[in-house]
């Protein structure tokens, strides 16, 4: 079993992602392009939205990260996707599948299922997503889970052995999996449920905390800033507008000493 990441190593890939501005690769849905742009600028990430096919492959070659989400799978960026995951697999680049909305929509989970195959470094998606990736639940309602994130656990460790990768099961506290080692992340806000997007962004940070951590570490990094930076603009906001704007300046203002204190592990 390999040793579980605490909020001092969080805090380190912090740092290690503030210095190295990675390029991170995005073939993300229509509806959040320009937040997951904004949201890993204020990290301190470089954002590409490259979903054409005969240049998703090439850029996934030369990026540091990518990140895979099926929200509005079109034709031609389904086609971008597979170039651009067979690319990552050849040149070694860790990329993130985001399986939204997967189970009741047949494109996507078809989608999905063989996306899958090329072994992504990190799954992350809500409790239905994740059941229905792995096989063992018909998924939600949409965006929305119907299941607990406890109910999904056993799913997520399923397809962490698949994949040899890290799966996140993300809810009110996220789980983080390996397969054999778990680590919690408790914090975040209700008012990510409203703001278009505030699932998906957290997909982009995973894929640009792989690129200088591992796996496990870049999840729970990237799980941990996420929800320290949430619970801080919630504090300053009166409702979803001005969370959204607040949630941008909490990541930019995210300091890795303040989230080695703040970060809820276990």
């Amino acid at each position: 079993m390999s040793a579980a990441p605490g909020p001092r190593d969080a805090a380190a890939a912090l740092a290690d992602l503030r210095s190295g501005t990675p390029l991170v690769h995005c073939l993300t849905n229509a509806v959040v392009m320009a937040w997951t742009a904004n949201g890993l600028l204020a990290l301190g990430a470089s954002p590409a939205m490259v979903d054409v096919p005969g240049e998703a492959g090439p850029f996934a070659r030369v990026a540091s990260g990518v990140l895979v989400n099926l929200g509005t799978p079109h034709g031609e960026q389904r086609e971008a996707m597979a170039e651009a995951v067979t690319a990552a697999g050849e040149a070694g680049t860790p990329w993130v599948l985001d399986p939204v909305a997967v189970g009741p929509l047949p494109v996507r989970t078809a989608l999905a299922a063989d996306l899958l195959e090329h072994r992504p470094a990190v799954v992350k998606g809500n409790a239905s997503e994740v059941m229905a990736l792995a096989g063992l639940g018909a998924g939600g309602r949409g965006t929305d889970s119907a299941a607990a994130v406890d109910d999904a656990v056993p799913a997520a460790r399923e397809l962490a052995a698949r994949t040899g990768g890290v799966v996140v099961v993300t809810g009110p506290v996220d789980v983080v999996t390996d397969g054999r080692t778990e680590v919690r992340v408790g914090g975040g806000s209700p008012l990510l449920a409203q703001v278009t997007g505030g699932g998906c962004l957290l997909g982009a940070v995973v894929a640009a905390f792989l690129a200088d951590s591992g796996p496990l570490l870049a999840a729970v990094a990237a799980c941990a800033s996420y929800g320290v930076a949430a619970e801080r603009a919630a504090l300053v906001a009166t409702g979803p507008g001005g969370f959204a704007v607040a949630m941008l300046d909490a990541l930019a203002a995210l300091d890795p000493a303040d989230l080695e204190h703040a970060a809820r592990l276990s």
